[in-house]
């Protein structure tokens, strides 16, 4: 009896050894196969990440720049120069275009040397940096040297208007306001809010009725001004509004209309420049 029981116990214990023999492959199986796994994903996740590393690397070295070709360098913004043709009946002066971008921190100074004296104002680059930059890069080309201030207005409004090159040359040359350069450009820093909006000592840019007209010409306000905030204000005199006065009391000739046409005190700009503040 004890042996047939012994028999049965061993026999059992095989079976159980043999199972749990057989569940220890099977485990060491299993760490195998997920070792093997391991290692695999190990390399495609070092393959992946110098695929993208490279690739990165090399977008950065390549791509990024011509993605960011027209973006502006820190500091300053992208202007645009809308070319301008005598079509339109104009007096075009063909002085090619600044460069595309333009600072947009800091002030400068503009000083026009005129036949009664010096006008110095102050520009602010941040609120008109591209105007600022077409006044500085007209300026650097002698762009209004020898022209005349063509326009005084004492009805309504009251501003001197200069600008206009085709009064350029010995004696300074009456015209017809229709001069300009070869380019226009999107108009800037407009007084919305304001009131008045171009106060006495405003310079302002003048323009035709349609957008982005802006050129070479600019007014001079000597008595608050409740014009339409369409005009660029370019900035403020710190100096010289005395000659402007001068001019206005000596008024008009009335070529355009009552109160609007050539200054009988002529008044020519010897030079004009931009220079950092």
């Amino acid at each position: 009896m004890s042996s047939i029981k012994d028999r049965q116990r061993a026999a059992a214990r095989a079976r159980l050894e043999k199972e749990m023999a057989e569940r220890s492959a099977a485990a060491r199986k299993r760490r195998q196969r997920q070792a093997i796994i391991g290692s695999a994903l190990v390399v495609i996740v070092i393959a992946g990440a110098a695929f993208w590393i490279v690739n990165t690397v090399g977008a950065d070295d390549s791509d990024e720049p011509a993605n960011n070709a027209g973006a502006a360098p820190a500091g300053t913004v992208a202007c645009t120069w809308n070319p301008e043709d005598a079509a339109g009946g104009g007096k075009v002066v063909d002085v090619g275009t600044p460069g595309p971008n333009a600072p947009n921190t800091g002030t400068a100074t503009m000083t026009m040397s005129t036949t009664l004296g010096d006008i110095v104002a102050t520009v602010d680059r941040a609120k008109a940096p591209c105007t600022a930059a077409a006044i500085e890069y007209l300026a650097s080309k002698k762009f209004w040297d020898g022209t005349k201030c063509h326009r005084m207005v004492t009805e309504g409004i009251k501003v001197l208007q200069c600008g206009d090159p085709s009064a350029k040359g010995k004696g300074y040359r009456q015209t017809d306001g229709t001069g300009g350069p070869s380019f226009r450009y999107a108009e800037e820093n407009l007084p919305t809010a304001a009131t008045p909006p171009y106060p006495r000592g405003t310079i302002a840019m003048a323009k035709t009725q349609a957008p982005a007209s802006t050129g070479s010409q600019f007014f001079i306000v000597y008595g608050d001004a409740q014009l339409p905030p369409d005009y660029t204000v370019l900035g403020k005199v710190t100096k010289g509004m005395e000659i402007v006065d001068k001019v206005a009391k000596a008024g008009t000739d009335n070529a355009n209309q009552p109160g609007d046409g050539h200054p009988k005190q002529e008044i020519g700009i010897k030079s004009l420049l931009m220079a950092a503040a």
